[in-house]
């Protein structure tokens, strides 16, 4: 078994018509998926000519961590999202399928790690940055990214973990994204929080809500433990008493 310790500073998360923390704690209370699917969030904090660049999923990942990062410098980052930029590369293949032009400023901004280019770019952020796609526990392994820059000194990691409602033509094969959302959690060095990692055949049932929202249930809620399953892993998140 693994085991790393680390405590939650501050988290921020965002989905359609759920911004507040009076918003998330009512959906973690009764949880429902939102109607308002094609609500994006609010990053006017952003010159205009940035913001038209940012497509959807990349406007959630900043809406949470902008405020997350106010005021540090030198703030490593960890970006996780299975699925990256879907409804760019979708326009991609439409656009190939069709024997049209294709932009390279689309496909530019469709790469995995094109959010924290332009996480880079636009503060002007010169740490070191991850951009992750592990599969169904993701947010996993970003935690363990995480730890290690933790370890190696850096007085706090900004995590988010953000995913795009793909496209209906991805219906039949993605089936874990039942609304955009976004997460993004602050992580210092401490015992507050503890990740361990066993192997265990036994599968957990499965859950109906992403595991990122799992988790924020957890934090906000009375539970002291979250379990996650993927493949023969089982990852367990305990809140210290």
């Amino acid at each position: 078994m693994s085991v790393i310790n680390f405590n939650i500073a501050q988290w921020r998360a965002w989905a359609p018509g759920l911004e507040s923390v009076d918003d998330w704690q009512a959906w973690c209370r009764q949880p429902v998926a939102p109607t308002c699917s094609d609500a994006a969030p609010d990053v006017s904090f952003l010159p205009a000519m940035q913001r038209r660049r940012l497509s959807r999923l990349a406007r959630m990942a900043f809406s949470v961590g902008w405020p997350l990062a106010d005021g540090r410098q030198d703030l490593p980052l960890v970006f996780i999202s299975r699925h990256g930029e879907t409804p760019r590369t979708f326009e991609i293949l439409s656009d190939l399928a069709a024997d049209q032009p294709l932009s390279p400023t689309q496909f530019s901004l469709s790469v995995h790690n094109a959010v924290i280019g332009l996480w880079s770019i636009m503060r002007g952020e010169t740490s070191e940055m991850t951009a992750l796609a592990a599969a169904g526990d993701g947010l996993e392994h970003g935690m363990l990214e995480a730890a290690a820059l933790l370890s190696e000194g850096a007085p706090a990691v900004l995590l988010v973990v953000t995913e795009e409602q793909p496209p209906q033509a991805y219906s039949a094969w993605i089936d874990d994204v039942p609304f955009p959302y976004a997460v993004g959690l602050l992580l210092t060095a401490g015992n507050d929080w503890q990740l361990s990692l066993s192997n265990n055949p036994q599968q957990l049932p499965k859950t109906h809500w992403p595991h990122a929202l799992n988790l924020l249930r957890t934090l906000l809620g009375q539970q002291s433990t979250c379990q996650h399953a993927w493949k023969n892993r089982v990852w367990t998140w305990q809140r210290n008493p």
